[in-house]
């Protein structure tokens, strides 16, 4: 590879990586082209891409970029994952190639500048869907608001009812007397 062919893949690398929400490094051994295929197809699925090249060239490409952290899971076979969506989704694409076996093995990734293990890649991929931590989040913030309005309701009510009491009450007192009249 030339010189400018490298600079213009450091450069290409770099500018994906301003726009990554989440950049991944794993180890790939022994995955055939059909599976790489299906690999980046899978990705493509969720805005993602995958990216081989040397360990030279990515370290260039991460210096000095928020994506720095993951300089120490360079070396060797490794490709590059990236999301330009939802680190969620690409966390379970990730987690849902396991036919892959030892072939396939995440190092590490960042996610907002902070380094992330293999194992809270993992975490994340559990982690539900976005719109539904939203609704969550959504009742989260209702419920105080609901309690209050209940709250405040709750006197209201309690005099209404107590209304209705007396007043079933005094009815039928009042047929009592009606009837005990008539009897007279």
């Amino acid at each position: 590879m030339k010189k400018e062919e490298k600079t213009a893949l450091v450069a290409q690398i770099a500018q994906n990586l301003g726009r990554a929400s989440i950049a991944v490094i794993s180890e790939y051994k022994g995955i055939k082209a059909g599976e790489s295929d299906d690999l980046r197809r899978r990705l493509r699925a969720v805005q993602g891409e995958f990216r081989v090249a040397k360990n030279t060239l990515v370290r260039l490409a991460i210096k000095d970029t928020k994506f720095e952290a993951l300089e120490p899971n360079l070396g060797g076979a490794v490709g590059l994952l990236l999301s330009y969506a939802d680190p969620v989704e690409l966390a379970k694409t990730i987690s849902s190639l396991r036919e892959f076996g030892e072939r396939f093995k995440v190092r590490g990734g960042v996610l907002d500048g902070k380094p992330l293990t293999a194992a809270e890649i993992s975490a994340l991929a559990a982690l539900p869907p976005r719109e539904v931590i939203f609704a969550q989040l959504l009742g989260l913030l209702q419920a105080p608001a609901t309690r209050l309005a209940r709250l405040l309701n709750e006197p209201g009510s309690a005099l209404a009812r107590l209304l209705d009491a007396a007043s079933k009450k005094q009815s039928e007192s009042g047929s009592d007397d009606g009837a005990a009249v008539e009897a007279g």
